[in-house]
């Protein structure tokens, strides 16, 4: 059942009290992390040790344990990832300090018992450093509190892989430095998982930030004054701990600026941008302001290292450039010139993974003569390939960035792909995890989003129905040769702009009409009509009167005729006094003529010169056809001065030629042996020198020059006077060219994009909220095997299981074996 748009306007006020109101409070966008608020829920009371310092804490780890006995991190399923096992054993311990929530710890230990093998296995041996580091610590933590931790049998391999990796790992990083580079982030933020051989209190006083924390990280700094009992540490405690009572975040603090950038990415992402696009361009025009001044002082100040800063930069360069603000490369490109920086992101490329991604996303828009920008493309595609293949990483997100470039990208596809995501609301990368959109805004985002999405989709239905109803009744459909390509074309243009195209705009209908025209006027005088035949028509178009005409000429002619009848009136309705019928015609005759030049030159095998041949194919592409008379149903509208032949604008150009010149790179084999020239075929015939393979390379150096040049007249405003709608439907033109003509011409298949259409159109969401379910826990016995965390050796039936102290001390050799730090302030630790 459809829903009323009243109502979902209505959904859409709701949600912009809540996420745009004055007094938002920013960290309520941030989920908290289960891990470190279990470290501050450990602290004991300085003036009462039998307390915890932070009750609220401890409450909210009694409070948060998932259902299925975990607590930390899940996807949009809902399901546990890898960082819920250290984060579980954290909470366990926590509760266990304080003698409570027994039964929590129960469902805690069933859980690990059923699940930890599942969960290693998802992630194989692709386990982040952090997880080397912390995941042994915790083991012991848990086994030193006397935790009886049952991990399953069938883990006992990956365990025994874990902790010989953490031995070797700390032995080779003991100054936290390898081959001559600083590790990233430093290995002290994980002081709580250190041995206390690693660290001295002198390492800790050197590492301090001016507000009392290391490296932001709240477990870190939980650890630091429990074992050292830093006053400064405790001030930052106590500050976290006003800030943020309802959970701890994984870093503090968090850059407010990049919560609202990535709550604005994720609405623009989501297809909920044009509902928010007064409070999105408020937003971004402060943070612009902010922005200026401060890469302004960058350059004054030394700069340093941090994925979020990257992660914020490049971020803040993609949506400021992309709504027209003027916004340097190096505002985020600046590592590259910074060696050592550059180093560090090359070795912890892991660490920095969201950030580099959103480096390759930003390095997409870019102009002519930004080599940092190309730079920036070439240096974070080679280290996320390496992310993906080399690391055997599932990385949807990243595989799909890089398999289909942004200019291919259909706004309505990549809606749903986000919606579908389950790490969609990932903000960026934090020490141990990913933070990410507090899951009750999320909940109600996504909910819009997909309600959104299936409105638009009912919407399509329709409009295709009449679209298809309306290519029966003039002819078009059954002409019994070429390309009919009703469904491509609407779905092309209705996925092209579902992001800024309104609801009942009559863009869409119009845009489909004038492509399909277009295929089957280009396939009668490519294949069908005749020399003579072809005159005729030609001729009848530039007197726009069909006398004279027959068969296939008067078919197509009488359905340009009602269509340019149809935009002339819906145009006078519009305008009251403006009659465009005029310009129409003659934009129309001017195309016909080239299809006509193109033809002759076909039949008396002639063979033009690239300058000429490139002039009459911008024409013949046909589409300023398609976006100057739509753009006159736009709000603001075209200025009929615009629509002269000839006299076109500098980006009506650029998309004609690259245009042409994207259709020519994958159709010349078929125009070849059709007898036909295009720039590929007629480049090769004027340089004899080169092969195909070097034409080819040419022509695609133009195309990138040509779409670069357009870019920035779509992108900067003062470039191009024409209105920003109608600049958003030239981009959005280019790209339905860019996916149609990528690597082959899936314009000319019949089955290509059937999938694609189907997603746009026709099939729902995927509405499940579940992956399989988890491992039930096994039920013990003592004839099962068990990889038992204890304290001793355990026999069962004389089958020996494995215990958290063989594991540390057959692998923790050379004075690693965990031994925790106790407080010099006599706190008592655990």
């Amino acid at each position: 059942m459809e829903i009323p748009l009243s109502s979902f306007q209505s959904r859409v006020q709701k949600i912009k009290r809540k996420i745009f109101s004055s007094d938002i409070d920013l960290y309520s966008f941030v989920c908290p992390s289960a891990y470190d608020t279990a470290w501050l829920a450990i602290i004991p009371d300085s003036r009462n040790p039998s307390h915890p310092m932070f009750k609220n804490y401890l409450d909210w780890l009694l409070n948060n344990q998932k259902p299925e006995g975990f607590w930390g991190e899940c996807d949009t399923f809902g399901q546990p990832t890898i960082e819920s096992l250290p984060a579980t054993l954290a909470s366990m311990v926590a509760l266990k300090k304080w003698n409570t929530g027994k039964l929590l710890v129960e469902k805690g230990r069933s859980f690990i018992r059923g699940n930890a093998d599942k969960l290693l296995n998802e992630v194989k041996d692709d386990y982040p450093r952090w997880f080397f580091i912390v995941l042994p610590a915790m083991v012991e933590l848990a086994d030193t509190m006397g935790l009886d931790v049952d991990f399953p049998e069938a883990s006992r391999d990956k365990m025994l892989y874990i902790f010989s990796c953490r031995r070797k790992f700390l032995n080779n990083n003991g100054h936290g430095v390898e081959g001559g580079i600083r590790c990233y982030p430093p290995l002290l933020a994980n002081l709580e998982a250190l041995p206390p051989s690693y660290v001295s209190e002198e390492d800790i006083g050197r590492n301090l930030s001016s507000d009392g924390s290391l490296f932001q990280s709240p477990s870190a700094t939980a650890k630091a004054f429990m074992a050292f009992g830093k006053k400064e540490c405790l001030t930052y405690l106590q500050s976290l701990a006003q800030r943020c009572p309802n959970g701890v975040p994984q870093e503090y603090p968090v850059d407010e600026e990049l919560i609202k950038l990535c709550m604005v990415n994720h609405l623009q992402r989501l297809g909920l941008g044009e509902y928010f696009k007064r409070e999105i361009d408020i937003l971004l025009t402060q943070l612009y302001r902010n922005y200026n001044m401060e890469q302004n002082s960058r350059v004054k100040k030394e700069p340093n290292l941090s994925a979020a800063q990257l992660h914020k930069n490049s971020l803040a360069f993609h949506l400021l450039r992309t709504h027209g603000h003027k916004v340097s490369p190096l505002s985020f490109c600046w590592f590259l010139r910074h060696d050592e920086i550059r180093a560090q992101v090359e070795k912890d490329y892991e660490h920095f993974s969201s950030a580099l991604l959103h480096v390759f996303r930003a390095s997409n828009l870019m102009f002519c003569g930004e080599h940092e920008l190309e730079e920036a493309k070439t240096f974070s595609k080679r280290l996320i390939e390496k992310i993906i293949y080399t690391e055997n990483g599932h990385r949807p997100q990243m595989e799909h960035e890089l398999n289909l470039p942004w200019f291919v990208r259909l706004d309505h596809l990549d809606h749903r792909t986000w919606i579908e995501d389950k790490d969609a609301n990932a903000l960026w990368k934090g020490k141990a995890s990913y933070n990410r959109i507090s899951y009750h805004y999320n909940d109600e985002l996504l909910h819009l989003a997909t309600q959104n999405f299936e409105f638009k989709q009912s919407l399509y239905k329709n409009e295709l129905k009449e679209l298809k109803r309306w290519a029966e009744d003039c002819g078009i459909s059954n002409m019994g040769f070429g390309r009919e390509k009703t469904t491509y074309c609407y779905f092309a243009v209705a996925a092209a702009t579902s992001s800024w195209l309104p609801h009942d705009s009559y863009v869409r209908m119009l845009v489909t009409k004038s492509a399909v025209i277009i295929t089957v006027a280009d396939d009668f005088f490519d294949m069908m009509g005749s020399i003579s035949e072809l005159e005729i028509l030609s001729d009848a178009v530039g007197r726009w009167d069909s006398r004279g005409l027959s068969g296939h000429s008067k078919v197509i002619f009488d359905a340009l005729d009602n269509l340019v009848s149809e935009v002339t009136s819906k145009y006078l309705q519009q305008e009251e006094t403006t009659d465009i019928s005029h310009n129409l015609k003659d934009l129309w005759h001017e195309t016909f003529l080239s299809w006509l030049i193109e033809a002759q030159w076909s039949r008396n095998r002639h063979t033009p010169s690239i300058d000429c041949y490139l002039k009459t194919g911008m024409i013949s592409i046909a589409t300023h056809n398609i976006v100057l008379p739509a753009s006159c149903f736009l709000k603001p509208s075209l200025p009929t001065k615009k629509l002269r032949p000839i006299q076109y604008d500098p980006i009506t150009e650029l998309l004609m030629v690259t245009s042409r010149l994207l259709n020519d790179v994958e159709s010349y084999k078929k125009e070849k042996e059709d007898g036909k020239f295009n720039s590929v075929l007629v480049n090769l015939i004027e340089n004899p020198e080169h092969d195909i393979e070097d034409s080819i390379a040419f022509v695609r150096e133009i195309i990138e020059k040509k779409r670069k040049e357009f870019l920035e007249h779509v992108l900067i405003d003062g470039l191009c006077d024409l209105p920003k709608p109608c600049k958003q439907l030239h981009l959005s033109c280019l790209k339905v060219f860019n996916m149609f003509f990528n690597s082959r011409n899936i314009y000319d298949s019949n089955t290509e994009l059937v999938e694609d259409i189907n997603k746009a159109i026709y099939l729902p969401l995927s509405k499940t909220k579940k992956r399989p379910s988890l491992h039930p826990p096994p039920k013990k016995s003592d004839t099962t095997a068990k990889f038992q965390f204890g304290l001793s050796f355990k026999q069962h039936n004389s089958r020996m299981s494995f215990t958290a102290h063989q594991v540390a001390t057959s692998t923790l050799r050379n004075g690693f074996c965990m031994t925790f730090i106790a407080p010099k302030i006599g706190l008592g630790f655990i």
